[in-house]
Formats: C-alpha cells, sequence, structure tokens
C-alpha cells in the first residue's frame, strides 16, 4: 500500500485493522516499547475521547455491517473490473485504490464468516495485501466460539501463508496486543467506551511518570493511542457482529480453548520465521495494554476467565522464546498494573523463571502503588524492606512508610528509616518512626544516628533539632550528653556543619553562654529600672508586666520551637530567667520543660494565652 493510507485504515471500521504501510509496521516495536526507552511523558498529546466506535451505516443492534449479498457483488464487480486491467504479467501489482477495496471485501468475508469467499479474495492479492490478510485474519481468531469457525479461520490461515504471506513477525505483535485489550475489554467493570476513557487517562498518567525529550514523548504517546484506538475499534467491529453494541462478551472456558488453539496453529506453520526477538516483542505488545488498564480491573481479575486467553497467550510466546517476562514484569510493578503483576508471577512459576520481586518490590513503593506492594509481598514473597523503605523515609513518602511499618520491620530497618528521615529532615516520618524504634537500640546507636544524619544532611539540619528537641533517648540528659560528645567530637567521620550545630545550641558550653546571655539581660533589665529616663516608669507597672517586657522574647522563642526539650542555650537562659524570678532556683531539677512552666506562672496569664495560641 502507498504511503499515506494509513488515515484512511483508521477512519474506515470497514477495513479495522489493515494498516499495511511498510515504514509504519517497520517502528512496531519502538510503538509500543516506547516507554521502555523513557520517551515517556506527552503533556502535549491531545487525547481524542470522540473517536466513533460504530459506524453510522453499521451501527444497528445485532448487525455487522456487512451483507453477504452485498459483499459477494462487490467482489463478482471487482473480479470484473480486475480482469479488465493491464494483463502484462504483473497482475499482482494491482493500484492502491483496489488493495484497499479488496482488503475491504476480505474483512467483510471473515467477518461473516463466508471462509469460502475469503479464499477466492486471496487468489487475487498481491503480496502485502496477502499480509494485511494474514492480520486480518489473526485479529479475528480472538472472537472465535464454534469449532466450525475454529476449522475455517485455521483454514484460512494456511491458505494465505500459503499464497505468500510472509509478514509473521507483523502479525504476530498485532495479533498479540489485540488480544490484550479483548481481555482488558472482558472485565465487567469496563464498557467498550469507558475503556476508550480509562485508556486516554492511564496513558497520559503514565507518560506524566516518565522523562525524556518532549517531542519524541509526543510521538510516542500519539502512535500508542493510535494503536490503541485501532484495537478498540476492531473489538467494537467484533462485537458488534456478535450482537453487542457496547461491551465484550465473556467466553466459556471452551471458547477460550478453541481461540487459542487457532494461535497455536499460526505459531506452529510460522515456527520456522518467527525468531526469539519476534517472541520477545510479542509479549510486550500483549503486556502493555493490560498496564495501561490494570488498575481498572476487578480485583482477582488476573484469576478469572477473562484473563485465560492472555495467559494462554503468554505461556505459547514463552516457550517460544520470549525472555523478557522480568523486564515486563518489573515496568508491570513500577506503574502499579497489579493484575498484570499477578499474571506473570504465575507465568514465571509454570515456566520456572526467576522475576526479581524485591527489585519489583522497590519500584511499586517508589511510585506509591500500595496495591502492588500487597501482591508483591503475599504472592511474590518479596521479602527486602529495607531499602524501599528508607527511600520512601528520605522522600518523605508517609503512605509508603506506614505500609511497611505496619507489614512487620525489622528494630534496625526501622532505625536506619529514621536515619533517613532524619538525614532528610523529613521531619513529618521522623516523628512517626521514632516511638517504633526500641529505646534500648536508640541507646546504643544514637551517636551513630546523629553522625549519619548530620553527614547526608545536603545543608539542613533540621531533622537533626527535631530529634534532639524530641528527647529521642527518653532521658533528657543522656540526649543532652549524646549532642555534647559531638560538639567535642575531634571523629574526622563528624560532619563540620553538625558539630558548628550543636556547639552552638546543644552543648554544655551553649548551656554556660546562655546563662551568661541571661545574666547580662538580667543586668541591662536592672540598669533600665535604675537609670532609665522614660516616661513610663516601669517600676510602677505590676509585676506580671514587668516580667512580661522583660523575658516576653526569651518565652516565645521557648514556645516556637517546641519539642520536649529546649536547646541547651535556651534552657541556659531560661534557667537564669527562673533563677532571678524564684530567688536562686536549682537548676539541676530543671531538665525538661519545667522552668517554661515557672516562667508562665509569673507571666500575666492573657500574654501566656495568646502566645501560646499564636
Amino acid at each position: 500500500m502507498e504511503k499515506g493510507s494509513e488515515n484512511m485504515h483508521l477512519e474506515d471500521p470497514s477495513f479495522i485493522g489493515m494498516d499495511t504501510e511498510e515504514s509504519e509496521m517497520g517502528q512496531r516495536n519502538s510503538e509500543i516499547q516506547g516507554f521502555r526507552l523513557e520517551k515517556g511523558d506527552a503533556s502535549n498529546v491531545v487525547f481524542s475521547t470522540e473517536v466513533p466506535l460504530v459506524n453510522k451505516e453499521s451501527s444497528t443492534s445485532g448487525s455487522c455491517g456487512c451483507s453477504l449479498k452485498k459483499i459477494k457483488s462487490r467482489v463478482a464487480a471487482k473480479d470484473t473490473e480486475f480482469c479488465q486491467k493491464d494483463k502484462s504479467g504483473h497482475d499482482k501489482k494491482v493500484s492502491r485504490q483496489y488493495r484497499i477495496e479488496l482488503g475491504q471485501l476480505f474483512q467483510g468475508a471473515v467477518s461473516s464468516h463466508d471462509w469460502e469467499l475469503a479464499e477466492s479474495l486471496i487468489l487475487s492479492a498481491d503480496p502485502q495485501t496477502l499480509n494485511d490478510a494474514l492480520c486480518v485474519t489473526l485479529d479475528a481468531i480472538w472472537f472465535l466460539s464454534t469449532h466450525q469457525e475454529l476449522y475455517g479461520i485455521t483454514e484460512l490461515i494456511k491458505k494465505i501463508i500459503a499464497n505468500g504471506a510472509y509478514d509473521f513477525t507483523r502479525a504476530a505483535l498485532r495479533t498479540s496486543f489485540l488480544a490484550s485489550c479483548v481481555s482488558a475489554c472482558q472485565s465487567r467493570t469496563m464498557s467498550l467506551s469507558d475503556t476508550v476513557t480509562v485508556m486516554a487517562r492511564r496513558l497520559h498518567e503514565r507518560l506524566q511518570e516518565c522523562h525524556g525529550d518532549e517531542i519524541l514523548k509526543a510521538e510516542a504517546g500519539a502512535k500508542v493511542q493510535k494503536f490503541t484506538e485501532w484495537a478498540l475499534k476492531c473489538i467494537g467491529s467484533h462485537s458488534r457482529c456478535q450482537g453487542n453494541n457496547d461491551r465484550v462478551n465473556h467466553c466459556s472456558a471452551i471458547e477460550i480453548q478453541l481461540q487459542l488453539t487457532a494461535f497455536k496453529t499460526f505459531l506452529d506453520l510460522a515456527v520456522n520465521q518467527l525468531t526469539g526477538k519476534d517472541f520477545t516483542e510479542a509479549f510486550d505488545a500483549a503486556c502493555f495494554p493490560l498496564t495501561l488498564f490494570s488498575s481498572s480491573f476487578d480485583a482477582g481479575w488476573a484469576s478469572g476467565i477473562s484473563a485465560t486467553v492472555i495467559q494462554g497467550l503468554l505461556d505459547m510466546l514463552v516457550e517460544g522464546g520470549a525472555d523478557n517476562v522480568n523486564q515486563c514484569f518489573l515496568e508491570a510493578s513500577r506503574f502499579g498494573s497489579t493484575e498484570l503483576v499477578r499474571i506473570l508471577l504465575q507465568i514465571a512459576q509454570r515456566n520456572s523463571l526467576d522475576v526479581d520481586v524485591d527489585l519489583a518490590l522497590g519500584f511499586a513503593s517508589h511510585y506509591c502503588k500500595i496495591g502492588t506492594m500487597e501482591c508483591l509481598v503475599e504472592e511474590g514473597n518479596a521479602m527486602a524492606f529495607l531499602g524501599p523503605l528508607m527511600r520512601a523515609a528520605e522522600r518523605g513518602c508517609m503512605q509508603v512508610v506506614q505500609w511497611f511499618v505496619k507489614r512487620g520491620c525489622l528494630d534496625m530497618e526501622l532505625c536506619l528509616a529514621l536515619t533517613a528521615a532524619t538525614s532528610c529532615s523529613q521531619v513529618g516520618v521522623a516523628a512517626y518512626l521514632l516511638p517504633h524504634v526500641p529505646k534500648h537500640v536508640l541507646t546504643a546507636l544514637s551517636i551513630e544516628i546523629l553522625k549519619a544524619a548530620g553527614e547526608r544532611s545536603g545543608g539542613s539540619l533540621d531533622g537533626v533539632a527535631f530529634l534532639l528537641r524530641s528527647d529521642f533517648l527518653g532521658d533528657p540528659a543522656a540526649t543532652y550528653a549524646v549532642a555534647d560528645s559531638i560538639a567535642k567530637s575531634n571523629d574526622e567521620a563528624v560532619a563540620p556543619d553538625l558539630r558548628a550545630f550543636v556547639q552552638e545550641h546543644w552543648s554544655e558550653e551553649a548551656f554556660l553562654d546562655g546563662l551568661k546571655q541571661g545574666q547580662e539581660h538580667y543586668m541591662n533589665l536592672m540598669r533600665i529600672l535604675k537609670r532609665g529616663e522614660s516616661p513610663i516608669c516601669l517600676r510602677d507597672l505590676p509585676a506580671p508586666l514587668r516580667v512580661g517586657i522583660a523575658y516576653m522574647l526569651l518565652y516565645r522563642e521557648c514556645i516556637e520551637v517546641g519539642g520536649r526539650l529546649l536547646s541547651q542555650r535556651l534552657r541556659g537562659q531560661l534557667v537564669e530567667a527562673v533563677r532571678m524570678l524564684e530567688g536562686g532556683a536549682s537548676e539541676e531539677v530543671n531538665q525538661g520543660r519545667e522552668l517554661l512552666d515557672i516562667l508562665e506562672h509569673h507571666l500575666p496569664p492573657f500574654l501566656v494565652r495568646v502566645l501560646s495560641v499564636g
């Protein structure tokens, strides 16, 4: 067929799927595998959901749009026309328009199960049209329902091949893609019209999750959308022939066996023509639609009869030499296609193939595909929680972190996840994990936790400050002591930023400096009281107001930092303030928030309420 004819094919339901442009089909694998090359995100692709699935002339329920009498009359007319054409020995080099019309007639004959008529049409077909006819015939096998139909279609496939069809690779790839779409559409939650919408939305979501050149992403997205819409049109056409306007029939076990038998017959006929690479590409083509649709399936779809066809097809492709089961398995896990993950697990088990369930768990957790994670752990026996848990903690993905914790993690896994969250200043995740780490583990590894968090902090020590403020050891004296040991450490493994931070705020030296600042502040206040020349005489104000004026800023800062412990610098200032107010209170009994409570007792109640609310 001449270049440029593909649009006509896509727009004409009576010639569904007979895309014969060799340059287009030469890209078959890149079109299906576009996302594997990370060409994904087609944000500027226009996803059309208005492509008609039903031809206006053939939308009547129960009609396949193919009048047998009309087809035969058109065949007779075309034969007459063909006989009048050039008889110079190039009979099979027919015109583009003739090939299109011949293809339409062949499509009608196959849809009508008029095998005799279909066989007569292939006699006047050139090799390229025979390749197209092989594809159309294979399309029809996924709609077989009787032994008579099986016999008719397998005999037709044999005759098409005997007459010169040779493009087995395109036929295998295309029919595998279609079979997957048929299985997807048999989910009881989806009608054909629903499927168009779901396909567009899921394709867009999948593209958003990929990276790469925007132009390549747009091209990949457009091609995949075109192929999927073609498949849905093909399904719609065959469904109408079976008397269904907007839903695919659920096949019985007998019908599924007939369909798989027909496909096996094709593989047997093409066995010497298909390479391992061809089987691999066909396997990928069969898996791809399920990555788009799988999230919309009923729970347990993979174990139901609707998935039997695709499981049988994938098994045959593996037997033929497909070697990308693990690759497809990882991609399905990444995109949260749980039912496809379940199918590929079963295929791997039946064929004694290795699939990397732990790596798949890492992909699923990275993209927060909780349902897929459940499947990988419960059915795939994935056990490597540490890596995914730590990465989720680093990203601050609370949902994934909570899932792992609830599934059950080792004490060290929880401790390392806490360290990861702390180093990345994911305070919310760190706050969730801290109560789950046993105290004896925290005590034993406290210095190493702070050192590791500081080393990987990336400039922000908010996570370290959170642990210290939270009194992560459950003992103020112990927590202050650990911080002081970091401040005094000469260990080169201690990050300079971490050492400087604890020296300034959490060391014993910082506490003494805080006491000194508190004393200086008190002396300045006394100078103002005795020597100040303000017309407002502070001595005449009520005592609570004088305390508020003197210590409001300190109190506000203590309230704002929050946590169970104050930094040593703030604690030092607060100890000195309380000593002045209480007439020499002992600092030893004031390791925690008791100091703040004492200060609050001396402040005006309205000021305490305002600052607490603020």
